[in-house]
């Protein structure tokens, strides 16, 4: 019998892990948590990453090196050629690098999960614990709400909101759209301020809210540069991990195995571990241990914009200022889930920054669909834990999501047509989306368009997902535990049913918050 180092390893120090590990060694627990990125305390993080805009960051070279994973690379539609999928490592993981959008899923999203066989997790099971992770500055004393957690809520006053924000909301509540001041209420639709993850306008992610205020703690020991290749096994039980650190093979047990890893790296670990597809693994020589659909089911938050060129006064002043304060959730039709779709708004156009650009000169309106019925793909490339795994996200592969997105970018074209949008416009919006603009009343050429162009939010879920043990799509069970196996849980995004109706990363530190209490 392996000798058993740590009670816990949890693979992965992002929004989940850093949460999990920490109440665990606040338990008494030993726990050793890993990551394949670097190991920094707050102090060391770069300034870049603490400014409102987050293209600061990603266009600083410096700033960028070693928190973001190099080679990771995904299709959004089947159209689309691979490009990019960001997503963070090292200490703070994706909450280190993202947009520090602090908005909770609508409850309805999990009386879904709790139906589906996911027990423990409804809407009364989860609040207490987003109430727990939040400081919210503003609405910190409503019962569904915390105050004092480590995740500050802070939302920017309107008076200090950029031109694209307030003509959205502006467009919005003039037709006929409600104003909903608390978007994390259980029942808000309609306009709010997003609620962001920052404290006198610096970033705040949960290195610096979770892991450095637990430093100290003994029993929490933080490891950097350590690279998980694969879970251990004894029999049927996982006893640890062997990874990669400083060009050696290294090995770590423990009584239980957690993997945090996040959407894309979970999986992976688990392929490479023997636990997934049958046929997948054989292809690549891998001795299957069990077979489970890991890797299957992914979705993101498809997202289509309308460009607006930007008058002097509308557009931002500096490349610090924040880039979106605004989101309009609401539901699509009679029938249709609540808060289906989702507005947006981008003071600077978000694909100028996906190429790093600072260009003030165009903003947008976006409208992304909040839920989704399409699935992607991920397979391992090889079985070297430094190759990053093939990603099909294969969005609008599913008719009805096609649908819903033309309705919604109908919509939006609407809004960005109205006289609240053309105060901050200068010249043609229609002109200034020509491409769009020339398809738009073709519901087969607008979805060639769509499929051509769509992006996504980095809102990546759903690749190891809960289910009852009898559901044919799940991987682990309403314990997080993975099926067929003992000794291994998988608490991160990559557990959800489906995508939230909402950004993703106040949902996954509650997960890891909730599980913590749940493994002890």
């Amino acid at each position: 019998m392996t000798s058993v180092g740590w009670d816990v390893i949890v693979v992965g120090a992002g929004s989940a892990g850093a949460a999990l590990a920490v109440r665990s060694a606040e338990q008494g627990k030993r726990v050793l948590l890993l990551d394949a990125g670097p190991d920094y305390r707050s102090a060391q993080t770069h300034e870049a990453w603490r400014s409102p805009n987050p293209a600061v960051a990603l266009m600083d070279p410096a700033a960028a090196e070693g928190l973001l994973w190099t080679g990771l690379n995904s299709s959004r539609t089947d159209k689309q050629r691979q490009a990019p999928y960001w997503r963070g490592r090292g200490a703070g993981g994706s909450s280190s690098v993202n947009g520090q959008i602090a908005i909770r899923p609508p409850m309805a999203d999990f009386e879904g999960w709790s139906g589906q066989g996911c027990s423990g997790w409804s809407a009364q099971d989860v609040l207490p614990y987003f109430a727990k992770l939040e400081d919210d500055e503003q609405f910190g004393d409503e019962p569904y709400h915390g105050r004092g957690g480590p995740t500050p809520i802070h939302r920017m006053p309107q008076e200090e909101w950029g031109g694209v924000d307030t003509a959205l909301a502006r467009s919005a509540l003039a037709a006929g759209f409600g104003w909903a001041p608390d978007v994390n209420a259980p029942d808000a639709t309609g306009v709010s301020p997003y609620p962001i993850n920052s404290r006198d306008g610096r970033r705040v992610s949960v290195n610096d809210a979770y892991l450095e205020p637990a430093r100290d703690l003994n029993p929490l020991t933080v490891r950097g540069d350590a690279l998980v290749d694969r879970v251990l096994f004894e029999g049927n039980r996982a006893v640890g991990v062997q990874l990669v650190s400083g060009g050696r093979v290294v090995t770590e047990h423990a009584d239980t195995v957690v993997l945090s890893a996040g959407v894309i790296h979970s999986p992976a670990i688990l392929l490479r571990s023997g636990v997934g597809p049958a046929e997948h693994l054989r292809t690549l020589g891998i001795d299957v241990r069990h077979e489970l659909p890991v890797g299957l089911g992914m979705q993101d938050h498809p997202m289509a914009l309308v460009s607006i060129p930007l008058t002097d006064a509308a557009a931002v002043k500096s490349p610090h200022d924040r880039h979106t304060n605004v989101c309009v959730r609401w539901t699509s039709g009679p029938g249709a889930p609540q808060n289906d779709v989702m507005f947006v708004s981008l003071n600077q156009n978000v694909l100028a920054m996906a190429t790093a650009s600072t260009s003030t000169g165009s903003g947008a309106f976006g409208v992304w669909l909040n839920q989704n019925h399409s699935r992607g793909v991920l397979r391992l490339t090889s079985t070297d834990p430094e190759d990053q795994p093939l990603v099909r996200q294969r969005m609008l592969s599913d008719e009805r999501d096609l649908a819903l997105l033309r309705h919604g970018v109908r919509t939006l074209v609407g809004l960005a047509l109205r006289p609240e949008a053309a105060a901050i416009t200068e010249g043609s919006v229609e002109k200034e989306n020509e491409a769009l603009f020339a398809v738009l009343d073709s519901d087969s050429r607008l979805d060639g368009h769509l499929l051509d162009t769509v992006v996504d939010a980095q809102h990546g879920t759903s690749t190891c997902r809960m289910g009852a043990a009898d559901d044919p799509g799940a991987v682990v069970d309403s314990e997080c535990r993975v099926l067929g196996v003992e000794g291994l849980r998988v608490v991160d995004a990559s557990v959800f049913p489906s995508v939230p109706r909402a950004n993703t990363n106040l949902a996954t530190i509650m997960a890891g918050e909730l599980m913590a209490d749940r493994i002890a």
